[in-house]
């Protein structure tokens, strides 16, 4: 067996010595452990409620910690606001008429105080500390050293980052990629924060250059929600609006924890609960938001009076959703077996779907022990949760990661949607499919052509437009991109945003594979830990927020232009987002600037496209999407009235655009994953202070789960079996089915409300357990939800 130990922050030969201690305490490239006693652990009270004034203190305590009282309350204004910018958080929808004067949650307000830092990570900066010296710190305290505000080159060799211009920059990169023997030995990675602008001029530039190599964040997320929703309606997007919550008869919130990931979704199961819903809750974990909800624009939420939210909660195992569904499915067969007509909507599965059959053969035949066993949920209570679907067709189903990050997430998405279909839940007020998407514009960027697939209809609107070939072959998604720099076959890899390296399993093997490339370059407005692990040569280029004017000079600098761009959220409505506070630094250049700037470098001679013309306004950037993505015609005009505009959405109307023009029933086998005998089913989960890999402190508080997050949470059960008491220090160690193994040490066990044999550790400290080949098959999205280990006494 293979013993992988965790990575480490900086090149060998640059400081073997802070590689060697690294490696002997066992973090790899996590953080060093707190010298202080008052930052280590503790543990207090799991809350039963979420939001209040508890969230709207830290709100504003942490917005004016980071950027001072103007600039961390002022932008809070124009968050989601017609006519203000799309929260750099996450991507749950605003209001299409009505918008509240504070139309942003505690993650919000944090993600645009975290952009918002007044603190530089300037030249001087990067004099004073080497990259062995940056590795030493955690990756909080990383992103707390302010914004990067200058373009920094690392050359080969060097201990420091020093400073470059703008224009050696964008020439050496043009060099390095004209350089490579093919286009496909670059990848160019995108983080679901980029807009629509940046989104589509990143692939016209990539397509142009000649590859598709175009990986971005959605092939970790919800790649498996794609897959699984266009197999069965012909789009991978979801079919409900905002309004549908204050219409639906049961809600199920499976795998999802809106409570800190997506608070303003509280809101809407909130109008659900208030006119007359039920809900639901599937999860591995309790998570206050879903319990109770205290409003915090109401002066009841503000005194700590919340409204119950869940009416059934069903604690699955790890995995457990399509053993689950199945049961569901399995009863509602049998009450229209002995009934028909009782519990499937005949007319609409006669109209509008095909493939039942196979369908109800399947869950006739399922075994309800297996079921039960696999599951975790009893018999009686999958009986009760199908009787609520049976008594209503307006059912909207949520699901977010906790099922999408399974190596059976679209089989699992599948099941769910059976449910559906066989109730007539799609296509009518108050009913459908809600994938809830994490990064703010992560759907965008799949509109726009981000894909390392092109269609071929994408492939001749191209060609129509800007008169270039594109090229057909697929390219590298994010899990094949990095077994492709592990063999060494990337040469250059550029991320538009994002921490591929912290959000990517198997973080070891991650980050050799980034050290074999010859040139990495990331897009960014903070330092993390990707900066540190870096190719031969690196170079980080400061890019403006959000939040940030993007103002540009026209022809002589007497006039300026305000440019803007667009988002789309996670209900396919397109809109402007318009940054109007002054930028961290007068060197800093929109993403978008930045990605045709380089183009005009790379491409000269091989486009017809005037690229430099593109930095200096966006609206021809929007003359292209309208030419060449469907349903975003007059996208100028469209996308900055009020509200913005919906994409075509045919599901949503019952137009299931299939090659049959009809939905699709699906069979999924119950998934056998028994835990081995001494081992525990391990998932990760996020913090409610952290979004995605950015973490805005180290309190988990909802979760009662503070100043530490090198944690495992275990059932008391388990934890007494294996001889550990709660705050015991303890060694992790994964199990692939390769035999191979990996390893953390000294993380901190406590005790936990999780389901037996089942435990929970944070992402992203837990992705080095997670084998780089644990993927679904559908979908090749990583399986950071179900990794095997054991746990032993340090």
């Amino acid at each position: 067996m293979n013993s992988i130990d965790a990575p480490v922050a900086t090149r060998p030969e640059r400081s073997p010595l802070n590689a060697m201690i690294l490696d002997d305490i066992g973090h790899g490239i996590i953080s060093l452990e707190p010298a202080d006693p008052k930052e280590l652990l503790q543990q207090t009270r799991i809350a039963k409620k979420a939001t209040g004034i508890s969230a709207v203190l830290n709100s504003i305590k942490y917005s004016i910690t980071q950027a001072g009282v103007r600039r961390g309350t002022l932008p809070l204004l124009q968050v989601n606001q017609n006519g203000g910018f799309d929260c750099p958080g996450c991507a749950w929808p605003d209001p299409d008429k009505k918008r509240s004067t504070f139309e942003f949650c505690e993650n919000g307000a944090k993600a645009v105080a975290h952009e918002s830092d007044p603190r530089k990570a300037d030249p001087a900066f990067f004099e004073k500390y080497s990259i062995a010296q940056l590795s030493e710190h955690s990756d909080y305290w990383l992103e707390q050293q302010g914004r990067l505000t200058h373009p920094m080159i690392l050359e080969e060799g060097a201990k420091h980052y020093r400073p470059i211009s703008w224009d050696e920059a964008f020439t050496r990169i043009a060099n390095e990629l004209r350089s490579l023997a093919s286009p496909d030995q670059a990848a160019f990675y995108t983080s679901g924060k980029a807009t629509n602008e940046a989104a589509f001029a990143l692939q016209v530039m990539v397509r142009s250059y000649g590859t598709n190599n175009l990986p971005d964040c959605s092939n970790m997320c919800h790649e498996s929600s794609g897959r699984a929703l266009t197999k069965m309606f012909g789009l991978g997007k979801g079919t409900v609006t905002l309004d549908d919550f204050e219409k639906t008869k049961l809600v199920f919130v499976v795998g999802q924890n809106p409570g800190t990931n997506h608070p303003r979704q509280l809101t809407a199961l909130q109008e659900a609960k208030r006119a007359g819903a039920k809900i639901v809750s599937v999860n591995p974990l309790p998570e206050a938001g879903l319990m109770g909800f205290m409003n915090p624009q109401e002066p009841a939420g503000l005194l700590g009076m919340a409204t119950k939210l869940t009416d059934l909660f069903l604690q699955v195992k790890v995995n457990g959703d399509i053993p689950l569904f199945k049961g569901i499915l399995k009863q509602l067969v049998a009450w229209d077996d002995a009934k028909r007509g009782s519990a499937i909507d005949w007319d609409f599965v006669k109209q509008y779907t095909q493939d039942i059959e196979p369908t109800l053969a399947d869950v006739r035949a399922a075994s309800w022990d297996d079921i039960v066993n696999e599951s975790g949920i009893s018999q009686e209570q999958i009986e009760l949760a199908a009787s609520w679907i049976r008594d209503t067709d307006r059912i909207i189903i949520c699901w977010c990661l906790g099922v999408t990050q399974h190596r059976n997430g679209t089989q699992s998405i599948q099941e769910m949607m059976n449910v559906l279909l066989m109730r007539g839940a799609i296509g009518r007020p108050g009913a459908g499919a809600c994938p809830v998407r994490g990064h703010s514009n992560v759907q965008g960027d799949r509109t726009m052509g981000v894909w390392e697939k092109i269609k071929p209809a994408m492939a001749a609107n191209l060609k129509a437009a800007f008169n270039f070939d594109p090229p057909l072959e697929e390219g590298y998604d994010s899990q094949s991109t990095a077994l492709a720099l592990h063999r060494g076959d990337i040469r250059v890899f550029l991320s538009l945003g994002g921490n591929f390296l912290m959000a990517m399993s198997d973080t070891r093997f991650i980050a050799d594979g980034i050290r074999k490339t010859d040139l990495s370059i990331r897009i960014g407005t903070k330092l993390n830990r990707a900066d540190l692990v870096t190719g031969r040569t690196a170079i980080l280029l400061p890019c403006l927020g959000r939040t940030e004017a993007d103002v540009r000079k026209i022809a002589g600098g007497a006039n300026v232009r305000n440019q803007w761009t667009s988002c789309e959220n996670s209900m396919g409505v397109v809109q402007a987002s318009r940054g109007k506070f002054n930028p961290a630094s007068p060197q800093l250049k929109g993403e978008v600037e930045i990605l045709c700037r380089l183009a005009d470098k790379l491409l000269q001679g091989r486009t017809q496209i005037d690229w430099a013309a593109w930095a200096d306004n966006y609206d021809l950037i929007r003359e292209g999407i309208a030419k060449v993505i469907p349903g975003c015609e007059g996208y100028n005009q469209r996308a900055q009235q009020d509200g913005g505009f919906y994409l075509p959405n045919g599901p949503r109307k019952r137009n299931f655009t299939t090659p049959s023009g009809k939905a699709h029933f699906t069979v999924n086998a119950i998934p056998k994953t028994t835990t081995p005998p001494g081992q525990l089913s391990m998932t990760t989960v996020r913090s409610h202070d952290q979004f995605n890999t950015t973490i805005y402190g180290l309190d988990d508080r909802y979760r009662g789960i503070l100043r530490d997050r090198r944690v495992i949470m275990m059932h008391s059960d388990d934890m007494a079996r294996l001889g550990i008491e709660p705050h015991d220090k303890v060694h992790i160690t994964s199990h692939a089915s390769d035999g191979s193994l990996r390893r953390l040490e000294n993380f901190t066990a406590v005790i936990y409300p999780v389901p037996r044999q089942c435990a929970v550790m944070y992402y992203p400290e837990a992705n080095t357990l997670i084998p780089i080949d644990a993927t679904d098959a559908s979908s090749n999205c990583p399986s950071f939800k179900q990794t095997f280990i054991s746990v032993e006494k340090a």
